[in-house]
């Protein structure tokens, strides 16, 4: 059967994938990148990933640097401020409700926010003029053999192809990480996220509302207006059961549902898309390397969708990975250039999973005297100028100042 080489060979075309693609490819690369999936570049076919993602400033920066940033902008809404609500199972109102706004620290937002099936979009259309990228839809990675000098890579179709390295985006249950042997610690805490676009009467103004009560949080993060009204994308985290029952309920009952769960801080909410449902798990490997093979983005970890976390550190992943082969081009995947990625790496994605996980289980708490220490902590962390700021700028991944 034949085989093709390539510099590199990556397996799962997400979006840090489709990044990963971009920036090695850009930079001349021989990339193929494939996926089990057809990509779904329009918001309301089936299979359409109706999640949004807000790339927080260093990740904005490396999209500049691969001239991403250019074609994404125009459709980006910027996150000025971010307002936390905690909240008691039966309050009628929250009890504390905190801003912390960008201007605080920064020139600039926070971060910018995109729909997720837009940006899978917008980067496919890149890819598709960088001609040292193959893209393969269709197939998955079921295969790994490697040698000192080199990986081989089987299809679900039995084709085959060698590469320098292999590069494992293809999300939790990585087929490439399983086939080097690679363990991973997963944490599950009985919780699913319903995910969707709404409209609203009043206008978002750049604002991003958390909403902390028993089973996890509920999120609001603004996007650009869907047919003439304001509208954002929604993260709705619950208990299993409760997630599995909001997920089939009639579009009136959970509008009612979801508009009396925002405290109708934007008004009555409209369901503006059809529901998505995720389970919440937290999930690190025990290495981020293997012989000829590198792990980035979900392959590496998965973090519950609290504080944009997850993409965010994806793409830290695919800059540092990037950086190293940049910097030794002549020995791209050698053991060298993956103990270095792995140790760039490994201690900060540690750290942001364990405080990721911190932050989830302290807003699912339901024992009252708890939920009274998780609104103090709020409360007091806001009123700390220096301890809030610190907070912000260590959220954006930017250095603190003095």
């Amino acid at each position: 059967m034949m085989q093709h080489n390539f510099d590199i060979i990556i397996s799962g075309a997400g979006l840090a994938g489709l990044v990963t693609a971009v920036a090695f490819g850009s930079a001349g690369f021989d990339v193929l990148c494939v996926d089990p999936a057809l990509p779904v570049t329009e918001r309301d076919k089936p299979g359409a990933d109706l999640r949004s993602t807000a790339f927080l400033q260093p990740a904005r920066d490396f999209l500049v640097s691969l001239g991403l940033w250019d074609h994404l902008s125009t459709h980006a809404t910027p996150l000025e401020v971010m307002q936390i609500m905690d909240a008691g199972a039966g309050d009628k109102t929250p009890r504390v409700t905190k801003q912390f706004e960008a201007r605080d620290i920064s020139e600039l937002p926070f971060g910018w926010n995109l729909p997720n099936w837009l940006l899978r979009r917008e980067i496919l259309k890149i890819l598709h003029q960088l001609p040292s990228v193959t893209l393969r839809s269709g197939i998955a990675s079921v295969g790994l053999f490697t040698r000192l000098k080199e990986a081989r890579v089987t299809f679900s179709d039995g084709s085959r192809a060698r590469a320098k390295l292999v590069i494992a985006a293809d999300g939790p249950k990585s087929a490439m990480r399983r086939a080097a042997g690679i363990a991973v610690n997963t944490s599950r805490y009985g919780q699913k996220a319903l995910a969707f676009a709404v409209t609203h009467a009043q206008p978002h103004e750049n604002v991003s509302t958390e909403i902390h009560r028993s089973g996890g949080p509920f999120t609001l993060v603004p996007l650009p207006d869907w047919q003439g009204q304001p509208s954002s994308a929604v993260v709705w985290m619950e208990t299993g059961a409760k997630a599995n029952a909001l997920h089939q309920m009639p579009a009136p009952a959970f509008e009612a549902a979801m508009t009396e769960r925002s405290y109708s801080v934007l008004g009555p909410l409209t369901l503006a898309s059809r529901r998505t449902l995720w389970p919440i798990i937290s999930q690190t490997a025990g290495r981020l390397c293997g012989q000829r093979l590198a792990l980035v983005a979900e392959a590496a970890h998965v973090m519950p969708p609290i504080g944009a976390q997850g993409l965010n550190t994806s793409l830290k992943d695919v800059k540092c990975l990037f950086h190293h082969a940049q910097a030794r081009p002549d020995d791209l995947g050698d053991t060298a250039m993956l103990d270095a990625y792995h140790r760039d790496r490994f201690t900060d994605i540690r750290t942001r999973a364990a405080g990721i996980e911190i932050l989830n289980r302290t807003s699912m708490l339901s024992v009252p005297t708890l939920r009274d220490a998780r609104a103090a902590a709020l409360q007091g962390l806001h009123g700390i100028a220096p301890l809030r700021k610190s907070v912000m700028q260590l959220g954006l991944g930017l250095p603190r100042e003095g």
